[in-house]
């Protein structure tokens, strides 16, 4: 019994609470709201507490209704296509918060207020109905917000894990040819691996992780891809992080990183690979140069998919909070750099 209690609490989010908070606030100063008006207009005690009484009467019932539906009737019954039982509930709600106002006996009331006393009937039904109203259309905007929510961390899950085997394949390759040559350089390589699927497997499955891990695990992974670069091949990275705790999502960069040894070397040219990442006063900038070696036609394999994908998560995470520039320049080098406010 104690272990479903616990597990029912774990559901309640603090931002849940803080609805509740906030609705409870705000339903009060309506229900307080025609006290405070007699207060400012007659400062009369006995005054403002008829009118507390006059609004507790006819809006209690209404803000009762409202809650239950908010809480209860919408999201179990109306949001599983229940709309019967939706219908059936409010009307007996309405009936059972309403019963001191549509079964009240009106034959001892003077004639003149007894006329209009259908009319308040009416009125104070109506509102019951604007409160269901309200209800459903608040609890169906943030239904609709928390889908479109999960479809986002959906597409970021599916982009970010797109990432892991590029880089496990290149590495491994690597590995793989320098295992001919040297074989105390091999092991030294097998760790390094071992540290970037570490982090990879465990450390990045939080939305944001801070920058210092992410610069260790790029170094890394640069000195990995070293492996098969040829002496023609100059390769140059640096890294200048004041804030190292400054939170980013994970892997952001590593595509970028991918593609410029991917794209950037040449087995029968001089090529360059120049990267940097700076951090001045919570901005980052990311730099990738590399010397422009378009793959043939036929050669498809990487063909531009990491910086879609790179793109696509900047979007996503950092809509309005970075720039993108991405050229070629006379010197025929693959410029891409990326303003960041994270």
């Amino acid at each position: 019994m104690k272990r479903i209690l616990t597990l029912g609490m774990s559901k309640i989010h603090i931002k849940d609470v803080w609805l509740f908070v906030a609705q409870v606030l705000l339903l009060s100063l309506v229900m307080l709201s025609p006290g405070l008006i007699s207060y400012i207009t007659s400062n009369d005690a006995a005054v403002v507490w008829g009118s507390l009484q006059i609004a507790a009467f006819w809006l209690a019932p209404a803000v009762l209704v409202y809650l239950l539906n908010f809480y209860v009737c919408v999201p179990l019954l109306w949001f599983r296509r229940r709309y019967w039982w939706f219908g059936l509930a409010n009307v007996l709600l309405i009936t059972a918060c309403n019963f001191h106002l549509l079964f009240t006996n009106i034959d001892s009331m003077p004639d003149d207020y007894r006329a209009g006393y259908s009319s308040f009937q009416m009125i104070a039904v109506l509102v019951n109905l604007m409160a269901i109203g309200i209800a459903l259309s608040i609890r169906y905007v943030m239904r609709q917000n928390e889908k479109k929510q999960k479809v986002v961390e959906a597409e970021l899950a599916w982009l970010k894990n797109q990432i892991n085997p590029h880089f496990l394949f290149n590495t491994l390759n690597n590995i793989s040819s320098l295992a001919q040559i040297d074989g105390d350089e091999t092991q030294e390589a097998i760790m390094q691996l071992s540290d970037l699927l570490r982090y990879a497997m465990y450390e990045t499955n939080k939305k944001t992780v801070p920058i210092g891990g992410e610069v260790e695990f790029m170094r890394n992974y640069i000195e990995l891809m070293k492996l098969r670069c040829n002496e023609q091949t100059k390769v140059s990275s640096q890294f200048s992080i004041l804030n190292s705790q400054l939170e980013v999502a994970p892997l952001l960069f590593i595509s970028l990183i991918e593609n410029a040894f991917k794209h950037g070397m040449d087995s029968n040219a001089p090529a360059t690979i120049d990267i940097s990442l700076t951090e001045k006063d919570g901005t980052l900038v990311f730099v990738c140069d590399n010397t422009n070696n378009p793959k043939p036609t036929k050669d498809r394999s990487g063909s531009g998919i990491g910086l879609e994908n790179t793109r696509r998560r900047m979007n996503l995470i950092y809509q309005d909070r970075y720039q993108w520039e991405q050229t070629i320049t006379p010197e025929n080098i693959y410029h891409v750099k990326i303003t960041l406010q994270p």
